[in-house]
């Protein structure tokens, strides 16, 4: 496709070009021409080096002159308008990044007094301006011949030797430098935390994180490996001596993890008053997506969280990171293109090996936990929005009309399987804005079908909004149906075994061509950035433009386009070490968008290790299943299958539809274990009610039911009666088993049991025991029935040893 895309003319259109300057420093006692040769700064006298950001297109200036070298003294440089000039920040970039010239590209007069001056340290007495240049078509960018001269200081006093002026930070000493590196860090995490962007095509609403951040349901994993409810992110981090210092917060994509990171860099910044993240002295938030190669994080610091002209060298980095208190939050180690590296700054750092006095909050996804960390790592797990934060959303940033939010929200509940995808915040918010434009989504009946309609509006949109669409939008049209070249990109970018999520900008237009990459930019579905590398060792540190996926989700969009031609190929095996869980969105939307090729691809899922959670979220997708479906359904039934609490809603609704469908096929199923899933049930109805609000259906062909409860918990008589009353409508069932849990006290059981073998299990570790027979409970170790003298001592015992587990304290504090 790149190699027949056109490439457009040159846009009269404003463009940011990155510019870097190297600037040799006049050796003391040199002649003010004189070039320092031995350091390979310059090739030959008076002759400016000029390193545009090799990602942009070059662009000859005709008659353009090449800038001219300068030696820098303290007291006067026709340097130093350029220098103050460029010194400033892009409005939309990090703090320090750039700056923004005015029209023409052309450069001010300034006040020396008021001006920030030019870092003039260094072992190397080389100057590093960094800027962002804004040229407008032909228009030269500003050269020495095109500079107003700069005015000499009164009674100028001429030396000889002059010499740079002293490093401010130096002669600060410590406590300056500290200064220093929090504002720059503040300045940084301003950047970051002030452009949020719900919809990727709307530019005009961009918000600051504090003006959408809702908090999401969220818990941590105690010392029974249960996990107890958050009231908030404040709990998050360690309020006293001995409390974990690392935590991982974990989630499944779209769940909010990298907002909620930004909320915290949003409290730090802004010092609010009562958040635990407004009193570290240094809190650092680094995007692991873009640490490859970085070998420490110090050098992480330097290079990504601190501006481009700071002053602040590496040294001063790890000696102000070595003493002070500490909080450092890496984001998305699902991205850390080094993971895969045991011997990383990242690894070291959460094994204790260096800083381990540092704080340290990593956010991932659920299926990608770094291995090897100490039983005493802190576990965080975000749940995702309920009804109540989904209104809290609506109401703060779609609208406040009372009508309009429950017009949303109703349309929510009439399809329950978007209700099950805006369980996750990133769905949630853009379907609070798109159906407050459209009243259409509630019609969707599918993942894939909400994604597909949110990919048309974004396309919509550019339709209508970007320069000349409207002239030809069959043109339009036709670069946004062929995205072949993106679909194999994306594709094996994510099933490789180190997945690359950013590129360089010349290899991603090379590959698709100009026309197409700026569509897609424009739409929003590709970001830009700006990122900052030393190309070698020795090297100044330069800046490039890389592209990724507005959100990883959209590249499994289009990743999934490719795997459907690559299935037609009945001989296509899937890459080895491909982390199936991860991806599962990816083979959910290729089984959708092409039921033929979905058979297909659920077979590979099917033969690959691992694969049968994503069998279960593939297989309900098609509306009908071939006989390699329900050959591959039948083998993963044979040996069970889990409804797990903390399992997505979209996991469990897809769980329980796979087993509707099995038993509608006759297909057995061996076992269905509710693992702390279990509810409630109501003695009159049959299902199976679940934490999630979900229900389990009686199954036909269901040979096995194990419930395993909450460690500690008492069921009741109800309970324990509608239990028995579902297996009566189960007809294969041939074993009921409860673990964890407490029954009450039975007189007599069903007849309909007698063909049922029934266990009980107090606890999962080495305790009572119980199976029924005829009727009666029998110790089954000691042979012994249960009678009621020895049910009330079984009661207490099991009370005192479960004491500590959340159930009981909540009951003794009912009674209380």
């Amino acid at each position: 496709m790149a190699s027949n895309a056109q490439q457009p003319p040159e846009s009269q259109e404003q463009r940011e070009e990155s510019v870097r300057l190297d600037i040799p420093i006049e050796e003391e006692g040199a002649h003010s021409q004189g070039v320092n040769r031995e350091r390979g700064h310059l090739e030959a006298e008076n002759e400016a080096t000029v390193d545009r950001d090799p990602d942009e297109p070059s662009q000859k200036k005709v008659g353009a002159p090449a800038l001219s070298m300068y030696p820098m003294s303290p007291t006067s440089s026709s340097l130093m308008p350029i220098a103050s000039e460029l010194m400033g920040h892009h409005p939309n970039l990090p703090m320090g990044y750039g700056a923004m010239l005015p029209p023409g590209g052309r450069m001010q007069p300034m006040n020396f007094m008021t001006q920030p001056r030019v870092n003039i340290a260094g072992s190397n007495n080389v100057v590093n301006i960094s800027c962002h240049v804004q040229s407008t078509g032909s228009v030269p960018l500003a050269t020495s011949s095109s500079l107003p001269n700069p005015v000499p200081p009164p009674n100028p006093v001429p030396s000889p030797n002059p010499v740079p002026s002293p490093n401010l930070l130096e002669s600060d000493g410590e406590e300056g430098k500290m200064k220093a590196f929090i504002k720059e860090l503040e300045g940084t995490g301003r950047a970051l935390y002030g452009k949020i962007q719900p919809i990727p095509y709307i530019e005009e609403k961009l918000y600051a994180v504090g003006k959408v951040f809702i908090e999401v349901g969220m818990k941590r994993r105690d010392d029974h490996d249960s996990w107890k409810a958050l009231g908030s992110y404040h709990d998050i981090f360690p309020v006293e001596e001995g409390d974990p210092r690392i935590q991982i917060i974990e989630g499944d994509p779209g769940y909010g993890k990298s907002t909620l990171a930004l909320q915290m860099v949003y409290d730090w910044c802004n010092k609010v008053s009562g958040s635990p993240f407004s009193g570290p002295d240094i809190l650092i938030c680094l995007n692991l997506r873009q640490l490859k190669g970085i070998t420490s994080i110090a050098q992480a610091i330097k290079q990504f969280s601190l501006p481009f002209d700071s002053k602040l060298e590496l040294l001063d980095v790890e000696q102000l990171i070595s003493k002070n208190n500490i909080w450092v939050i890496f984001d998305a180690y699902d991205e850390y293109p080094d993971q895969h590296n045991k011997d990383n700054f990242v690894m070291q750092m959460l094994k204790g090996g260096i800083l381990r006095h540092v704080n340290i909050l990593l956010t991932t996804r659920s299926s990608c936990i770094p291995p090897g960390l100490d039983a005493e790592t802190g576990r965080i797990r975000l749940t995702g929005f309920d009804e109540a934060a989904q209104e809290r959303y609506i109401r703060k940033v779609v609208t406040g009309d009372d009508e309009a939010v429950k017009k949303i929200l109703e349309q929510l509940n009439i399809n329950p399987t978007l209700g099950d995808l805006c369980q996750a915040p990133l769905f949630s918010v853009m379907y609070a804005h798109l159906t407050h434009e459209s009243s259409m989504l509630h019609k969707l009946s599918s993942v894939t079908e909400f994604f597909g309609h949110m990919i048309t509006c974004f396309l919509s949109h550019a339709q209508n909004k970007l320069p000349g669409a409207n002239e030809s939008p069959e043109s339009l049209q036709t670069h946004a149906d062929t995205h072949a070249a993106l679909d194999k990109l994306a594709f094996e970018a994510l099933t490789s075994k180190m997945q690359q999520l950013v590129w360089d900008r010349t290899f991603f237009v090379g590959e698709l061509g100009e026309v197409f990459y700026k569509l897609y930019v424009d739409v929003g579905i590709l970001v830009e950035e700006k990122e900052t590398y030393i190309p070698a060792p020795g090297k100044l540190a330069r800046r490039k433009t890389v592209v990724r996926f507005y959100h990883k989700l959209f590249g499994e969009w289009y990743a999934a386009y490719h795997l459907i031609e690559c299935v037609k190929s009945r001989s296509y095996i899937l890459p080895e070490n491909i982390n199936l869980y991860d991806l599962k969105f990816l083979f959910m939307f290729a089984c959708d968008l092409d039921q033929p090729a979905g058979s297909q691809v659920i077979k590979l899922l099917g033969e690959t290790k691992d694969g049968e959670t994503s069998v279960v979220l593939c297989a309900p997708q098609l509306k009908e299943w071939s006989h390699d479906i329900l050959t591959t359904v039948r083998r993963i039934l044979s040996s069970g299958i889990d409804i797990g609490r903390y399992d997505s809603r979209l996991l469990q609704r897809s769980t329980i539809q796979l087993l509707e469908l099995a038993s509608q096929h006759k297909i057995p199923i061996s076992e269905v274990s509710l693992v702390h899933s279990f509810s409630s049930v109501d003695p009159d109805s049959l299902p199976l009610v679940l934490h999630s609000g979900l229900c389990l259906p009686p199954l036909s062909t269901l040979q096995e039911l194990t419930i395993m409860t909450e460690p500690g918990r008492e069921l009741t008589v109800d309970e324990w009666t509608g239990i028995l009353n579902y297996t009566n409508h189960c007809q294969l069932l041939k074993v009921l088993a409860l673990y964890c849990c407490l029954l009450p006290w039975m007189d007599s059981f069903p007849a309909s049991l007698d063909n049922v073998q029934v266990w009980w299990v107090t606890a999962i570790d080495d305790h009572e025991y119980y199976s029924l027979q005829s009727g009666r409970w029998q110790n089954d170790e000691s042979g012994e029935i249960l009678t009621r003298g020895a049910y009330d001592d079984l009661v207490t015992k099991f009370r005192e040893e479960n004491s500590d587990f959340e159930w009981q304290k909540q009951r003794r504090a009912e009674r209380e």
